[in-house]
Formats: structure tokens, sequence, C-alpha cells
């Protein structure tokens, strides 16, 4: 006899009720009666401000089907449903679940993402058989201890939760207690306001994914490090002073920590990583590579780009790396056209100058030395006639001198380094060089517009005007007819630039840390070189499945933005899984 069936006996009166709904909402009988056979309800948005009772009560009840149909088929058997297994009640208006959660014991799915949630039920704890829960994107305050009885629950998604007011209000705290979730193998706790981490969280013994991106982390606690199951650790988006070691984890295969206030990467900390295949270290404060990351034998991809790094480990060349980002560095060993051919080209170089007998070389040994001169001297001739690099950087003046232009002389020059300084408008004796200079570095400064005279460089390959005040381009930026590459990142943008789509050279556009909220796909396609579009940490409420079209893209960064779809686990199936999950959903 079927637990259905028990029920049923007990209280004979409660078979031959009408499925009931609450309020004016209705659900199809024959989305229920579906349910019954598969063991499966989505209830994603429709627009509900409470879960009707005929869902809780949809294994307890008998069907309204029956007081109608007194001959059954094999089909129409009501009294061999099968058990509810999975039920989504995402993007509607839910502000609370009923205690007759407890009616539903045998869900092993629970997707409640997109509602307005203060609580969860104390019930929820007699779901012994939950496997995934997602809270996601609700205004949870606490995470409710009764989680912590769910033994069988293997992953939890609790990120983007909040209060109304969103000031210091977000969920601040992992209890400790959920350490005691021993069967748990995915845990997303991304754009909250976490403070810390209990260190009990090491005793998730199954634990191969968490995510805590985006919150306010100023250390990890070492138990971290012997977490001998965790595969993917991501903590992008905080405020993380150093690294921890991972003496125990020895299957860590992607350690992402962009985005944070990392001053030092010891060999204490790289050691241990035998596994990592990805190692994500951008927007960092690092001035230098150990010469232990040579150790990394397994590494495929090292983010390094935007950080305070002048030189390279020759030791590096030695590594198997498929993609090498260096970026918004301040590299003095390595010339840019080196840089500019990509990673193997940089490889290559770096194994050419290590040095066959003698000491191991630390760094690279630079083709000129004294890369600077004097501290009393304001202009660096030495850059000017050895690096062809007119170079005043980090002076902190609203006005570049004269003299710095005068210093160029006859001699050309192909890159120019005005970068950290206050300047609100580029200097107009910059076209004096538009016949000779590539790349042009103005990032950290003041421009609120870019000037004529900047389009008049004809050469132009490689244009850096990150962390300024822009928010527009000029329709003369087309004539840039050799633009490879170009980073915007950290400005005012709210819409990718028009005059992009009309720079077909563009191989890189690097756009993070605006307010992009559109882009147009359809001229995008047509930039038929684009192979890097970087978007993260934007406004995009939606990316247009038409993005998908753009086969030439290579690298794809999307995180960081509100948008619902494509949900976090496509992203990080990376660039091809997300152009190709884009593309499923164009309309026909």
């Amino acid at each position: 006899m079927s637990r259905l069936q028990g029920v049923a006996r007990r209280d004979p009166r409660a078979g031959f009720r009408a499925e009931r709904t609450d309020g004016n909402t209705s659900i199809p009988q024959g989305l229920l009666k579906a349910a019954r056979k598969s063991g499966q309800l989505n209830l994603s948005g429709r627009n509900l401000s409470e879960v009707p009772q005929c869902v809780w009560r949809i294994n307890v009840d008998v069907p309204e089907e029956a007081n109608q149909n007194l001959s059954f088929s094999a089909a129409d058997r009501w009294w061999e449903q099968t058990d509810l297994t999975k039920l989504v009640l995402s993007n509607n208006h839910l502000r609370s679940l009923s205690d007759d959660l407890r009616l539903l014991p045998a869900l092993t799915v629970l997707d409640i993402h997109d509602n307005q949630l203060t609580s969860l039920p104390a019930a929820i704890s007699e779901l012994e058989n939950l496997q995934k829960l997602n809270v996601s994107h609700n205004k949870l305050k606490m995470l409710p201890e009764e989680i912590t009885n769910l033994r069988n629950l293997k992953g939890l998604y609790v990120q983007h939760n909040e209060r109304n007011d969103l000031s210091n209000n977000r969920l601040a705290a992992v209890p400790g207690s959920f350490s005691s979730l021993p069967s748990l193998m995915r845990l997303n706790l991304s754009s909250n306001q976490l403070q810390s981490l209990p260190a009990e969280i090491s005793r998730m013994k199954k634990l191969k994914h968490l995510d805590c991106n985006s919150n306010v982390l100023e250390t990890i606690p070492p138990e971290l490090a012997s977490m001998e199951s965790l595969e993917l650790l991501y903590l992008r988006r905080n405020k993380l002073r150093f690294l921890p070691e991972f003496p125990s984890c020895k299957l860590l295969k992607e350690l992402h920590v962009g985005e944070n206030q990392i001053e030092m990467l010891a060999a204490e900390h790289l050691k241990h990583l035998s596994s990592i295949l990805v190692l994500d270290l951008r927007d960092n404060k690092l001035k230098s590579v150990p010469d232990e990351i040579a150790l990394l034998q397994s590494l495929e991809r090292l983010d390094l780009s935007n950080n305070d790094i002048s030189s390279l480990p020759c030791s590096l060349g030695n590594l198997h790396l498929k993609f090498l980002a260096l970026e918004g560095n301040p590299l003095r060993t390595i010339r840019r056209e080196i840089i500019n051919k990509g990673t193997q080209e940089v490889l290559k170089y770096l194994r050419s100058k290590i040095k066959d007998d003698g000491p191991r070389q630390s760094d690279c040994v630079p083709e000129t030395t004294a890369m600077t001169l004097p501290s009393e001297s304001r202009v660096n001739v030495h850059a000017i006639v050895t690096l062809k690099l007119l170079d005043f950087s980090d002076k902190q003046t609203a006005l570049i001198p004269d003299e710095v232009f005068n210093a160029v002389k006859n001699n050309v020059i192909t890159s120019v380094n005005f970068s950290k300084n206050q300047l609100h408008e580029i200097p107009k004796r910059i076209v004096e060089l538009k016949e000779m200079v590539s790349d042009v570095n103005l990032s950290f400064n003041k421009l609120s517009f870019v000037s004529l005279e900047l389009c008049m460089l004809q050469k132009l390959t490689f244009l850096d005007l990150r962390n300024n005040f822009l928010n527009s381009l000029p329709e003369e930026m087309k004539s840039l007819v050799r633009l490879q590459s170009i980073n915007l990142s950290f400005n005012r943008f709210k819409v990718l630039p028009e005059v992009l789509y009309h720079i077909p050279t563009l191989s890189t556009i690097l756009i993070s840390n605006n307010q992009v909220g559109a882009l147009d796909p359809q001229q995008m396609k047509m930039m038929e070189n684009l192979t890097t579009l970087d978007l993260q940490n934007n406004d995009l409420l939606q990316v247009p499945p038409e993005l998908g079209n753009c086969v030439s893209l290579r690298t794809l960064l999307l995180d960081g933005n509100p948008f619902r779809v494509p949900r976090a686990a496509v992203l990080a199936k990376g660039t091809a899984a997300v152009l190709e999950y884009l593309r499923d959903r164009i309309p026909t």
C-alpha cells in the first residue's frame, strides 16, 4: 500500500475535496496531473504571492479528476502517482513559505530563487532527502540553523540576499553549524556582506566548489587550507591582502582571487598547488612573481593583469600555459611588441633569457640596464633613446611639462606612458608623435573626455584609458584604423561606445567596472577581429542571445552583472559554452 493510500484511508473525506487555490491564484489542473506522474512541478514566473495549498498537498489529497472519472485507465491511476521530488517556485513574489512544506518529504530539489523571502520555515529541516536548495536573490537576513539538519544536501545557493535597507545589512555571517552538512559539494555565498568565514567550514569534507565572490572578506581561515576535496575556490572582489597556504588542497584546480588587495605572492602560496589549472590574480597590488611559479606544471591559465609587476621570472617560460594575461603592468623587461604577439611568444622570450650557466636568475635580465635616471632628473632620456618610451608616469601632475615633449628631439617614440597623474585633458602636444607612436597609456587620471589630438595618432595600436571619468568616446576615433586593443575599465560608460563598432581592427575591448546596460550584438557580429570582450561588473540586466553569433570571441567575461541568465554554472564553463547557450536561445 502506498503512503498516499494510507493517508486517504485515515481521512476518507480528505480525498474528495476539489484542488484548492488561494486568493486569485489558479494552478492548471493539467500541470498538477503531469507533476503527479513526473514528480516534478515548475511554477516559475507565475506572479505567486503565496504557494497554493494544493501544491503542498499534491501527494496527500486525492486529485479532483478522481471525482469525475470512475473508470481509470492505466495512465490515470492517481493512487500510483510519483512523490514530488523537484519543486521550482523561482521568479515569483513569495514573502514566506508555509510549514506545510513538510508534506513534501521526498523533495530532492527546492528552487525558490528570485523571490522576496526574509526567512525560511523551521519545517525545512524535515526535508531529509533534499540535495539542492537554491534561495539566491531573496531578502534573507540570516541562514536558518534548520538547514544544518539536511544531511543529504549537496548544493546550497544563497548568493544575492539582502534586506530592503542595502547598507550593511546583507548576509553578514555563516553559522559554524553549517559544517555539519556532510554531503554538501557546492556552496555559493557570493554577493553578500560576509566579513569572515567560520573555521568549521573545513569540516565539509565533500565540498568541491566554494564561491565567496563579491563579499568583504579580509582574511580566510587557515583551516580552509585543509579541505582535501576542494576543486574550485572563488574569492574575487573581496578585501584580501594576502593568500593562505594550501597544504592539503591537492585537488584544487581553479583559484580565483582577482580584484582584491593582495600585495605579495610567495613560494609558500604556490608549492602545494600541484593540480592547479587556473590561477586568477588580476587587479591586485602584486609587485613580483616568485620563481617558484615554475612548480605549477599543470597550470594552463594565469591572469596577472592590472598589478604593479615590473619584471617576470624567466622560469615562467617553462610552463605550458595556454593563456597568460599581463596587461596593465609596468613591465620593464619585456618589450610591448613581444607581449602583443601573445602568450606563446612571451613564453618563448622568457625561455630564451634563462641563463644556462651561472646561478638561477629570479628575474629576466633586461636588454638594457639603468631603466631610470636619478630622481632629480624630470625626464627619462635613457628610456626615450633605448626603449623608445616617453615616460612621465606616477607624478601626480595636472599638466605634462613642455620639457617632456622637448626631450624627444629627433628620437623615434613608439610608446607613451602618462598614467597615474591628475590629467583632466590629454596633452595637445601628443599630436607631435602621430606618425610613430603605437602604444599610449593614460590610465589612472581624471579625463572626462577624449580630445581630437588623440584621434590623429595614425599608428595607435594599444590604448589604455582605464580608471578615468569617461562616459563617451568621440566619433572621430574611427580614424584609428590600426587600433587593436582598448582598455576602458573603471570609467562611467552606460553603453558600449558606438564608435567601437566602427573600428574593425579591434581585437580586445576591456570595459569592466562601468555601468554598461546595453550593447548591440548585430553590430558586434560584424567585428570579425574581436577575440576578447570584458564586460564584468556592469549593469547588464540581460545578455542578448544574438551575442552568441559573435563566433570570433575567444574570451567573453560577464561575471558581476545583474542578469539572471546565463546562470553562474554556464559562465563557469567558459566562453564557448556561453556562446553556444546564447545561440540556442535565439528566437527562430
